[in-house]
């Protein structure tokens, strides 16, 4: 069987298969025998039905498309196989299939057009000697002091103040009733903007811009009318922007009592018996954290410049695989968080999904297809001890490792210990320089900014 090639678009391969006289009527006839031995024609017993009887029952169009589906499939699996294509999914047809009806006369030569993906041919026009920045983020004391004080807060009590006026950080309880403002209009009261024993913490944030900030300074039973506007973004559009008033009566007052900062408070809060214990543990956390956020933005910012340098074409198949495996990933959070799911997706939702997903399919194969060159190209590879140990440690940590898919484990885990050698290599033979936190941010600004300025001045 002749086979001819041709390098297409988007990592496909064309081909151009001449299909031999005897296979097209082999397979013609084979399926006009199935046909026979399958088909319901009155005054017939299924098998012995004359083949004109048959082509004259079902129609000659009909049983031609039929063998030329079946002669179709196998001879592009034989090309494929003869060829050794790494073919990925199925193949698509290039030739029409009424014109291939059309021309299909079994016991004569047919040719037939079709292509299919293969793997892309990944070029990197550099990976060594990178130059990149990364945002380094340093570990500040604060964190730790920020997180004594929040667990002090949790702890806190509440305790009854009736010899002073209210202040910021107590918690007042109050009744009130909301109106709408409007020009030429009389006040009046909404739906939901009354209520009465209502506990407040006075706190900038806490309720609309304005309230809490009024409550500030009111005597025990004093009433107030305190003038306020809801945001422009606010949930309900009927309140949206408007000014409204609030009449409210302070009823209580308490004020939080905090811990003492001491070993007792350690103890409540952790597995440490001293406060010293929970600093030091606090500390080493903050300063872990702070290592790994700049390990993670100098992994991206060599990912990024990697890929800047990557010429290839994605294949559909795997553009499709990887959109599948996004909105599967999406489906399987929102069903974990009690989504009935059945209910939630549409057909229309399913395909919006998909096109949303298509730019980070993209870039997440990009980024994995330069990773995989480097790796080829440097011969870095993963050793069968590593996995077993990183997968014991993870099993380790499963409650029920019974359900656990190994081979698939086995798989993410190479997949993940590999990117790490990649990038530890990347990491050794680049010039990265580490910047304040915050600095590329506003290169990026400074940068936008000169960028609109050029354009306004065209």
């Amino acid at each position: 069987m002749k086979v001819t090639q041709e390098k297409l678009p988007d990592s496909q391969v064309g081909l151009e298969i001449e299909v031999p006289a005897d296979i097209s009527k082999q397979t013609y006839e084979q399926t006009l025998r199935k046909y026979m031995k399958t088909a319901n024609i009155p005054g017939f017993r299924k098998g012995k039905v004359p083949r004109q009887i048959l082509v004259q029952q079902l129609g000659a169009t009909r049983l031609k498309a039929a063998a030329l589906e079946e002669l179709i499939q196998t001879v592009i699996d034989k090309a494929i196989a003869q060829e050794k294509i790494e073919a990925l999914g199925n193949y698509q047809l290039r030739s029409g299939f009424e014109s291939l009806i059309e021309e299909f006369d079994p016991g004569k030569p047919l040719t037939i057009s079709a292509s299919v993906d293969v793997p892309p041919q990944a070029e990197l026009k550099q990976y060594k000697d990178l130059s990149v920045k990364a945002e380094e983020i340093t570990y500040s004391a604060e964190r730790v002091t920020e997180a004594l004080e929040s667990y002090q807060q949790n702890l806190a009590s509440l305790a009854p103040v009736e010899d002073r006026a209210a202040q910021e950080g107590d918690v007042a309880v109050v009744d009130f009733v909301g109106k709408i403002v409007e020009d030429g209009k009389e006040p009046e009261e909404f739906e939901g903007g009354s209520a009465t024993e209502f506990q407040v913490e006075i706190k900038e944030g806490r309720f609309i811009p304005g309230f809490v900030e009024g409550i500030v300074e009111m005597e025990l039973g004093q009433t107030k009318d305190v003038n306020v506007s809801f945001p422009d973004e606010y949930p309900q559009s009927d309140l949206a922007g408007k000014p409204a008033e609030f009449s409210i009566t302070h009823n209580d007052l308490k004020e939080r009592e905090l811990p003492d900062l001491d070993d007792d408070l350690a103890q409540e809060v952790s597995e440490f018996e001293t406060l010293e214990e929970l600093k030091q543990s606090l500390e080493e956390r903050f300063k872990k954290e702070a290592e790994d956020a700049t390990q993670s933005n100098t992994e991206k910012a060599l990912l990024d410049e990697l890929v800047n340098h990557l010429q290839v074409e994605i294949p559909k198949t795997l553009l499709q695989r990887e959109v599948d495996h996004i909105v599967t990933q999406t489906v399987m959070q929102l069903s974990n968080q009690g989504i009935d799911i059945n209910k939630f997706l549409t057909k229309e939702l399913v395909e919006n999904m998909r096109e949303n997903a298509k730019p980070e399919a993209t870039e997440r194969l990009r980024r994995t297809l330069a990773l995989g060159e480097v790796a080829k190209q440097e011969s870095i590879s993963v050793d069968e001890d590593s996995v077993a140990t990183r997968m014991n440690e993870m099993m380790a940590e499963v409650d029920d490792p019974a359900n656990i898919d190994k081979d698939r484990l086995k798989k993410v885990v190479n997949e993940d210990l590999l990117k790490e050698k990649i990038l530890a290599w990347l990491s050794i033979n680049s010039a990265v320089e580490l910047v304040p936190e915050g600095t590329l941010n506003q290169e990026e600004e400074v940068e936008l900014n000169k960028m609109a300025g050029n354009s306004e001045e065209e």
